[in-house]
């Protein structure tokens, strides 16, 4: 039997890695051969849930040849996919984002929800097909729905995903506060990173019309720790415009405690975050109250300003 390789977008966050993880649990569980893998290097928060309930990092895939057979979690973009994704075999997609430049040669197994998290799908995959949840693939799922619901403040949130979490917290004996406040502090801090690691850890590119645009995303507590190195970040996304002919360079830097952003707005279509969101950039920033969801928040405001 092929094997079949798992895994979620590039510059993998928390879903990504886990929700790959607990697939090929899934995967196996239902007697085929499978392994999670990940397009590239985990942050800090994601290795804060990994260690906790004693998880390896999943390797990184290298290569994906012609033909091979994968499924894929919490995306669905090719850009965002692994390189040569157009000619893999795609099995499987989980997902709770837009569906957007995806097609395939033949017909697949394909769920899309409008949940905060590709984790709240699959813990009903595992019911639906009355499989083990183990403590550890529990806790995983908690993690990754914790992640990208910021501790349920994001408007991405639902009903399904709190549900979920509670179930979860409960096969992981885990207290969600507590747990879920030390996790997403673990990943906050940027003292330690460099300029370009803050804009590629969490960043995906998007076609939006005839235009290019990259959003990166970055949760912390401190939003001046990020904007006192200004000048860095801005000469950093420049270099990526040029080498990658972005036309908006969009960076969120979202407070995590207060539930609001400050963006960071380069490029020749810059002017259309003012469109976008209502403001007025001085110096290439401004803040967006209230704004901390990228896929609800940021990516369908700039679309439509840019149409």
């Amino acid at each position: 039997m092929t094997q079949i390789r798992i895994f979620g977008h590039q510059n993998p966050d928390t879903d990504t890695i886990t929700s790959a993880i607990v697939t090929a649990d899934i995967e196996q569980q239902l007697g085929n051969e499978a392994s999670a893998y990940r397009l590239g290097n985990i942050g800090a928060e994601t290795q804060y849930a990994l260690e906790h309930f004693g998880v390896k990092t999943p390797e990184l895939l290298e290569t994906l040849e012609d033909g091979a057979d994968v499924i894929l979690v919490d995306h669905n973009e090719f850009q965002q996919s692994a390189e040569n994704i157009e000619m893999a075999n795609i099995l499987k997609v989980y997902d709770h984002h837009r569906i957007a430049n995806f097609q395939t040669e033949g017909p697949l197994y394909y769920r899309a929800e409008p949940v905060g998290c590709t984790a709240t799908i699959l813990k009903k995959v595992y019911e639906e097909n009355d499989l083990l949840i183990s403590k550890e693939m529990a806790g995983l799922m908690l993690s990754a729905i914790i992640s990208d619901t910021l501790l349920f403040k994001s408007p991405t949130t639902t009903e399904e995903d709190s549900v979920a979490a509670q179930s979860l917290a409960e096969m992981a004996d885990i207290d969600i506060e507590s747990y879920g406040t030390e996790m997403l502090k673990a990943g906050a801090s940027t003292k330690d990173k460099t300029a370009e690691a803050l804009i590629t850890a969490d960043a995906k590119s998007f076609e939006m019309g005839q235009r290019t645009t990259r959003i990166a995303q970055i949760n912390v507590v401190d939003v001046d720790e990020v904007f006192e190195r200004k000048q860095e970040l801005e000469d950093a996304i420049h270099s990526q415009i040029d080498q990658e002919g972005y036309d908006l360079f969009v960076l969120v830097v979202t407070d995590i405690l207060n539930s609001n952003s400050r963006v960071l707005a380069l490029g020749t279509e810059a002017q259309s975050v003012e469109r976008a969101f209502d403001v007025s950039l001085d110096n290439n920033s401004a803040v967006l109250e209230g704004v901390v969801s990228r896929k609800k928040q940021v990516v369908p405001q700039i679309t439509k300003a840019l149409s």
